[in-house]
């Protein structure tokens, strides 16, 4: 394990002087990020270079999972956290992985798992500006894209791997990945990697990497399952609950009764009245994903659209082009993966099923502890639905009224803004693009419509990411206000 002695001291306290850290977000935060005791990254005995990293990043303070989960992890113990979406998981769990990884060792030290593959492609991402300065190596990889391609990257050192499961073991499998120096184990969203699909993954994966190796998982909710595993294959884990509930206390939530049949002109209304920063709309199907995202278009709203059939490659670049600002909506079938900081409204067209769905989509507005709105459309077969998952996760959905204040969703600083998005442009994009590349942004909403997508301040990175006209596939993007 690399040596963490070479911590900042009092005596050459102006290292930070050259550092370029984004802009201060002075966003106001709820205490699932504030609520901490007072521990700062510099007290966690952290190498000078991934500190460097972590302020770079845009990042102040340990959030409270964070604070819980580092100086532990740190020991080499296992882990065993359950914390809210949205409040700084991924930082909890990378930080430490980097702190153990030796740069001059060229192996994998450290895996990091994750259900899907944006996901994975978000953590590498955290990975790569928390350990710029550090000298190594991180590799993502996940299904979808070429094998060829992984083992030709394999074939130099990698320090770090992040992806999915079935790839990870294919590569193992084929012996292309030496995952015999990786003491580091890390299981994002373990709910999820431990459900039927991919349990008897993780139990091959475990075979490939020492017996002395560290378990780390995290998750917002852990079933039995979860608890077998840890029975089974972790020792003595320390655990951290910080669910004293369950739903993120900045994230309002509202129920609209309507016809199937009125929900597009619903969202047609939402989308007039609201000042939406940028949005994500839940569907239930494929099918009813690209079905919306062509009717919004037509409304003259840019629109992308994101769902598991599509190609790896138009996938990856919906996701870039909208974290970036590219467009405001994204019609969205998956619940995990997604974490713009951007995002103030979250949609649910089609209500979820399962009270684990409805917890997942609703967690991708309010993002660390910031404002967020959750608006859901009922139809009558959803009304028992939406009493059972009131009831599962200890929380109130209240009816819509006829204005919503600002103040529960919009940033102060942005607040006496004007409300609404205004289409501009009422065709639609062609057919071929739409599906080929899920990008239907072709009406410009105008620049009244909500805010720059900005980042967050303790235990996230602030600053955030800047709107822009035209980018993406088509060249054709909505661009949030600056």
């Amino acid at each position: 394990m690399a040596s963490a002695t070479n911590t900042p001291s009092a005596s050459n306290g102006d290292w930070k002087a050259g550092l370029r850290a984004p802009p201060k977000d002075d966003r106001p935060q709820t205490e699932d990020v504030t609520a901490t005791k007072g521990l700062e990254f510099e007290d966690m005995a952290l190498r000078r270079e991934l500190l460097m990293g972590i302020f770079e990043a845009g990042f102040e303070r340990p959030s409270p999972i964070q604070e819980e989960a580092i100086p532990v992890a740190l020991t080499r113990r296992d882990i065993l956290a359950r914390a809210k979406n949205g409040t700084g998981k991924t930082a909890a769990f990378t930080i430490p992985s980097l702190q153990q990884v030796d740069p001059a060792k060229p192996k994998i030290q450290a895996m990091l798992l994750t259900p899907t593959r944006e996901l994975a492609l978000q953590t590498a991402q955290v990975c790569k500006n928390l350990g710029k300065h550090m000298g190594i190596n991180v590799m993502v990889t996940t299904g979808g894209t070429t094998l060829k391609d992984d083992i030709i990257r394999l074939s130099e050192a990698v320090h770090v791997l992040v992806g999915t499961p079935g790839r990870i073991l294919d590569l193992a499998g084929k012996q292309v990945a030496d995952l015999s120096s990786c003491r580091v184990f890390v299981m994002d969203e373990a709910d999820k990697l431990l459900s039927p699909e991919f349990t008897p993954v993780m139990e091959q994966l475990l075979s490939f990497v020492p017996s002395d190796r560290q378990v780390m998982l995290f998750s917002a909710t852990f079933p039995m399952i979860v608890k077998q595993f840890k029975d089974k294959h972790m020792k003595n884990p320390h655990e951290i609950n910080l669910m004293d509930e369950l739903t993120l206390r900045g994230v309002t939530q509202y129920y609209a009764f309507v016809e199937e049949r009125q929900k597009v002109h619903c969202l047609n209304t939402l989308f007039a009245k609201l000042q939406i920063n940028q949005s994500i709309i839940f569907c239930n199907s494929t099918n009813r994903v690209e079905l919306l995202a062509k009717k919004v278009t037509e409304l003259g709203y840019s629109c992308f659209y994101s769902h598991a059939k599509m190609v790896q490659s138009a996938r990856n670049r919906v996701f870039h082009d909208f974290r970036n600002g590219v467009c405001r909506n994204l019609v969205y079938l998956l619940t995990r993966g997604i974490d713009i900081q951007a995002v103030n409204v979250v949609i649910n067209f089609d209500f979820p099923k399962h009270s684990e769905t409805y917890l997942h989509r609703i967690g991708r507005s309010g993002r660390f502890g910031h404002l967020g709105l959750a608006i859901n459309l009922i139809t009558y077969e959803d009304r028992f639905n939406l009493y059972r998952i009131e009831q599962e996760l200890g929380t109130e959905i209240q009816p819509i009224p006829a204005e919503i204040n600002k103040s529960l969703y919009v940033a102060p600083s942005a607040i006496d803004e004007p409300a609404g998005q205004v289409p501009s442009n009422r065709s639609s994009a062609p057919e071929s693009n739409s599906r080929s590349n899920g990008q239907v942004a072709e009406g410009q909403q105008s620049r009244n419509g909500g805010g720059t997508p900005t980042g967050q301040g303790r235990g996230q990175p602030r600053g955030g990411h800047q709107g822009q006209r035209g980018g993406g596939a088509n060249g054709r993007g909505a661009a949030p206000q600056r």
